[in-house]
């Protein structure tokens, strides 16, 4: 994997154009070098912004479709804060796929800028994948979201997730659920893709839907990338998707996670990463009765670090206090969130 950083995406139409322009030159000075081979013909490509309110399977799409996980998933919603982009490349297609924080009322400073973000990439991509959950019918989030898309040129999918789960509705309940998307669709013109992220199934139909509304281009990466995020910012989501499976609703969001040195020997990868909370009661319950929480996150994170990057790992963790850190734009740059 490589160590490269995200490109900033930003919502400027005329910038995100130059964005764009700029992209396809690279591709096609690393021509000359061999790092990314020719397109055939007929090769299509582009980004696909994955937009929805949290919770309703973005990241497992994600992980699903590029067949690697490198965003993390939990049943608490908001778990993504950065954008990420993984990248799906096929011998005829190549999606760069942009997961986005769902998208909510913000209650914080970081909530604002996990919006922000997220609507920011409604307008830089070539195809909006609008993920809902096929289990509840459609609401005021939905609407809002569809609101938002009312303005984009760019082709837009309505993907229903979560169609697995669907076999103990009632037969009225699951048209009234139907009843309540399709009439989302009709009003906007857009196409309808079932499928379900967990079970893997219409991901087949909503991999050709994508492609087929993206235009001809280039390789924007090399065909074995799988994402542009660095291996570190990925081993820090490993360790938050931890801590939020460990504690559930007792501090997720107020946690931040930094990975201050990785160290490359011959037999082990040694990784030390601070968790930030807000206040000393948060400490506490990270670091749990004689330790036992905390070794217990560092234990399972591990595990995943060793699956990304196929080695030994040596995790140290440490747990600091910031005050308020979730308020504070200034704090919230030093810790990696900002508006792009």
């Amino acid at each position: 994997m490589t160590d490269r950083s995200q490109p900033v995406i930003p919502n400027d139409k005329s910038v995100v154009e130059a964005y764009l322009t700029a992209q396809k030159d690279n591709a096609v000075q690393d021509l000359g070098v061999g790092l990314i081979p020719a397109a055939p013909e007929g090769f299509r490509s582009g980004f696909v912004g994955i937009i929805g309110r949290p919770n309703v399977g973005k990241s497992t799409l994600m992980n699903q479709l590029i067949g690697q996980k490198i965003a993390i998933v939990s049943p608490v919603p908001q778990t993504t804060r950065n954008r990420l982009q993984g990248i799906l490349t096929t011998a005829t297609a190549q999606m760069i796929f942009v997961d986005t924080p769902g998208i909510h009322k913000p209650h914080h400073k970081l909530g604002e800028v996990l919006v922000k973000n997220a609507q920011s990439a409604i307008g830089a991509v070539d195809v909006v994948l609008f993920v809902v959950d096929g289990m509840e019918i459609a609401g005021g989030g939905d609407r809002f979201i569809a609101e938002l898309l009312i303005n984009v040129k760019t082709p837009i999918i309505l993907g229903i997730n979560k169609i697995d789960l669907r076999t103990d509705l009632s037969r009225s309940h699951l048209e009234a659920i139907d009843a309540s998307y399709l009439e989302l669709a009709l009003a906007h013109n857009w196409q309808v893709v079932n499928f379900s992220a967990v079970a893997e199934t219409g991901l087949d139909r909503l991999q050709a839907s994508l492609s087929e509304n993206l235009e001809l281009g280039p390789y924007y990466y090399p065909p074995e990338l799988v994402t542009d995020q660095p291996e570190r910012f990925i081993m820090g989501e490993l360790i938050r998707e931890q801590i939020i499976l460990l504690t559930r609703e007792e501090l997720p969001h107020s946690v931040a996670v930094t990975i201050d040195r990785v160290q490359e020997d011959a037999k082990i990868t040694r990784v030390l990463a601070t968790i930030y909370v807000e206040r000393d009661s948060q400490k506490g319950i990270l670091i749990g009765k004689s330790g036992q929480m905390l070794k217990q996150i560092g234990s399972n994170a591990r595990e995943q670090m060793q699956k990304l990057i196929a080695g030994k790992v040596y995790l140290e963790l440490f747990v600091k206090v910031q005050p308020k850190w979730r308020q504070s734009g200034l704090r919230l740059a030093e810790l990696g969130y900002r508006v792009e």
